[in-house]
């Protein structure tokens, strides 16, 4: 569930999700899925937070549609830890940059995604960071994976458990891809 999942040397260890996503290829064109596996490596150490889980890879369609534009790769990470929410979204914000991130426009294709979908159970109201993520709760290239890393889960704002948001985005088109491996 969001908040305190246990306590660790030093004090308490606290969930934080960050949810991956791409639809272009990088500035060195690694595809969507590679950039996607990159970035879940520069999560680990992040802000003093360690990876502790990852969820398969989904593939999406782009949300709100956008016509001619790549399917997303999508993915949640778990990070277990104590930072500040907005030093963390602006290590984020770091990595997409990194990754040639621009924003030209609202919902424009990107090489890379990275949100903050909840720390610690936090509930903020910007001005420059809302916790939880303002829409995660509707989306399933989110929900899918987040229930691989973190299946007990409660929305911190609105104190549904997965199974009631999955159902309400059962709709959705979002297909998990296979792994090397599998």
């Amino acid at each position: 569930m969001g908040g305190t999942i246990g306590a660790g040397r030093g004090g308490a260890t606290r969930l934080v999700l960050v949810a991956i996503g791409a639809n272009l290829p990088g500035p060195d064109g690694a595809s969507a899925l590679e950039t996607c596996g990159r970035a879940v490596r520069l999560l680990d150490g992040l802000c003093g937070l360690r990876v502790v889980a990852v969820s398969r890879w989904w593939e999406s369609a782009p949300v709100p549609p956008s016509p001619g534009a790549p399917p997303y790769v999508n993915g949640v990470a778990r990070l277990d830890g104590v930072a500040a929410p907005d030093a963390i979204l602006a290590a984020l914000h770091g990595i997409e940059d990194h990754f040639g991130r621009v924003r030209p426009f609202v919902n424009a294709p990107r090489t890379l995604d990275l949100d903050l979908i909840d720390a610690g159970g936090l509930v903020l109201d910007g001005p420059g960071l809302v916790l939880p993520h303002p829409r995660a709760h509707l989306r399933a290239f989110v929900l899918r994976p987040l229930a691989e890393v973190a299946p007990d889960w409660v929305h911190p704002r609105l104190g549904l458990g997965l199974t009631d948001m999955l159902a309400a985005a059962a709709s959705q088109d979002a297909r998990p891809l296979l792994r090397r491996g599998d």
